[in-house]
């Protein structure tokens, strides 16, 4: 096979797992690998037959529509439900990207459909990459030729989460407007930030995981904010990264590679003014590949 310049950003030793594996077996594995998302492949030819997201599981645990299969097959015992085959919540109409094309193609693709990370395939539709967002801003770090200033592609308008709010009313928040980051703020004074990722690894390692277990995980959905906030083993990052509106793009890509990280916040004066996400910074970068034409 030819490969495109896609292929020189993608990871090529991709993980899969099988579509009938359990959700469970998915959130572990998600965990361990760190991973925001992983296409679900058949195990012998390795062609794609969907892919499941940190959004997905957040979804099936309480946040959206997909927690109707808990409701009506299992009444409400999602230690029993996570025991369900992972294609019952997995995207099957995948977006992907031909092992042909180009990191421009990929970019573009991305953010036209607004993913964060597609599986590459080759003819036959089997699995060779991926693509990510995490890759996008790798790529971005060395090229330090490339800037500007966060506030031209930071996002406004920020959606944020009292401490006291449960983890069920976040995840249906993150759902219902689409999000994966939520600032907490009490008075006006940041106290975190809670991701998508942070709530997989409190079903997966944490307090509702020993619920999970025990059967009883009604009451780890109505915890608040403030017990995932003081669990260190569950935050990835305890001090999310800020930055003011006037520092350099550069910077914001360094630190975030760094920390390992695809989010900081913009704080300027003490007040949440934005927050800029790796999408934002794929934009920037789409907007200087096109500015080079």
């Amino acid at each position: 096979m030819k490969f495109g310049s896609v292929m020189d950003l993608a990871t090529r030793d991709v993980k899969t797992i099988p579509p009938r594996s359990t959700i469970m077996n998915a959130l572990k594995t998600m965990i361990n690998c760190n991973f925001r998302r992983m296409p679900i492949a058949d195990a012998g030819t390795k062609r794609l037959e969907g892919i499941i997201s940190a959004t997905d599981l957040v979804n099936f645990f309480g946040g959206g529509d997909k927690h109707r299969i808990v409701i009506g097959r299992y009444n409400g015992n999602l230690s029993a439900a996570v025991n369900e085959y992972v294609d019952e919540i997995m995207v099957r109409e995948v977006i992907t990207v031909d092992y042909t094309a180009s990191w421009q193609d990929a970019l573009e693709l991305m953010l036209e459909k607004r993913v964060g990370g597609c599986p590459i395939v080759d003819d036959d539709n089997r699995v060779v990459g991926i693509i990510t967002e995490r890759d996008i801003l790798k790529y971005l770090a060395n090229q330090t030729r490339l800037d500007g200033y966060v506030r031209d592609y930071m996002t406004v308008g920020v959606i944020t989460a009292e401490p006291d709010m449960t983890i069920e009313e976040a995840m249906k928040l993150m759902i219902s407007k689409k999000i994966r980051r939520l600032p907490v703020i009490k008075d006006g004074v940041l106290l975190g930030l809670i991701t998508a990722r942070e709530i997989l690894r409190y079903f997966g390692i944490g307090e509702a995981f020993r619920m999970l277990e025990t059967g009883n995980v009604k009451d780890a959905l109505q915890k608040p904010l403030t017990t995932l906030l003081s669990n260190d083993a569950i935050m990835v990052n305890k001090e999310p990264l800020t930055f003011e509106s006037r520092d350099k793009i550069s910077d914001v890509v360094r630190r975030m590679v760094e920390a390992g990280v695809g989010v900081a916040l913009i704080v300027d004066n003490g007040r949440l003014e934005g927050i800029i996400t790796e999408r934002d910074l794929m934009n920037f970068l789409y907007s200087k590949v096109n500015e080079n034409l």
